[in-house]
């Protein structure tokens, strides 16, 4: 079954709820997915690999809002977007621990040879490659920028 798929099935059950929180994060998704089909144009599918940069996009900005408003001590606003951030987040491949993570950064230092903070760019750009949609590239970059001062 198709991301579109999954997702049109998800809103109808949060229809049926009547969970309005997940009704709002799944209709956001859909109209996402939406927009980068007709991005060019033509109706064409989108690939697996843009489906969880978008999704992953969502979860982004939905964390970042949440921290904005935590630090204006309104949390009325940012509960919402965490539950929102956490509905988006199911549709995403499983998230792998710092441990997974590090050793990926580590094989990749070895495998490019990177010998301080000036090789952190070549690193960042196979690891995120490696680990799109199941790392958040915050996390990758701290441990990079540990592995490498």
């Amino acid at each position: 079954m198709s991301l579109q798929e999954n997702i049109m099935t998800a809103m109808k059950a949060a229809m049926k709820d009547k969970d309005q929180m997940a009704l709002a994060a799944l209709r956001a998704v859909k109209s996402e997915l939406l927009l980068a089909q007709t991005e060019t144009g033509s109706k064409e599918d989108i690939t697996k690999e843009q489906e969880i940069k978008i999704l992953s996009k969502l979860v982004k900005q939905r964390k970042d809002s949440a921290a904005i408003f935590s630090e204006q001590n309104r949390m009325d606003l940012a509960e919402p977007e965490l539950a929102q951030a956490e509905i988006i987040s199911q549709f995403l491949p499983a998230q792998l621990s710092e441990a997974e993570i590090e050793k990926v950064v580590v094989d990749t230092i070895a495998k490019v040879g990177a010998e301080g903070m000036k090789d952190m760019g070549k690193v960042m750009a196979i690891v995120n490659q490696q680990l799109a949609g199941k790392a958040d590239g915050k996390t990758i970059s701290t441990i990079v920028k540990t592995k490498l001062a």
